[in-house]
């Protein structure tokens, strides 16, 4: 639902359907899709940083998942193009049991087929653009942190998942006093820490 709305936002915003779709197969994050498309093309460079500032997170994704490819070190680097949080999060479950020589090809065939999804969501989402009203359109896009919320909460019950989760909304409100571009920064780095400090307490 959420690359559906992109592809309607792109067109409402005079952009053709090659670009919504370069958009969302090459940059293949929503939050960094919107940067992108906020800044339409008229800061090359401001657009660039701040999509690659928006996706930062997929760095410790990537961190997180190379353990379980690590006995296929020589390919694994295929999968990088691939990681976003769909496909990460099925295999942070998935790939833990599986055999290692499978957890590559098993990751590629569920990723490519999400990968796939987005490209043909943002296409039909351009293509029906003229169909979305502004408050549709709106709750099309709140399907991605709904989305977000929905995993986390289905992770609540391992302790170390809790602790993150927990230490995160309590930082939060920090994004609501500092300026926008280090709010949700600072609250994640200082929820994160004390998530870190507190399950390392435990194990001391």
């Amino acid at each position: 639902m959420s690359f559906l709305a992109f592809g309607a936002a792109v067109a409402a915003a005079g952009l053709g359907p090659a670009w919504a779709l370069g958009a969302s197969l090459f940059v293949y994050g929503m939050a960094g899709q919107l940067v992108l498309l906020q800044a339409g093309d008229t800061d090359v460079m401001g657009a660039v940083l701040g999509a690659t500032a928006a996706n930062a997170r997929f760095l410790p994704m990537a961190l997180a998942i190379a353990p379980w490819l690590a006995s296929l070190a020589a390919r694994r680097w295929l999968a990088l193009p691939f990681i976003a949080i769909t496909p990460w999060a099925a295999a942070m479950r998935v790939l833990p049991e599986l055999p290692p020589a499978a957890r590559l090809g098993w990751f590629l065939g569920f990723a490519l087929v999400s990968w796939g999804v987005a490209g043909v969501a943002t296409l039909a989402g351009w293509l029906a653009a003229p169909l979305l009203d502004a408050p549709l359109l709106a709750a099309l896009l709140f399907a991605n942190p709904f989305y977000f919320a929905l995993l986390l909460a289905a992770e609540l019950r391992t302790g170390a998942s809790r602790r993150a989760i927990l230490a995160g909304v309590a930082a939060a409100p920090l994004a609501l006093v500092l300026p926008p571009a280090w709010g949700l920064l600072a609250a994640g780095l200082l929820g994160g820490t004390l998530a870190f400090l507190v399950g390392w307490r435990g194990r001391a």
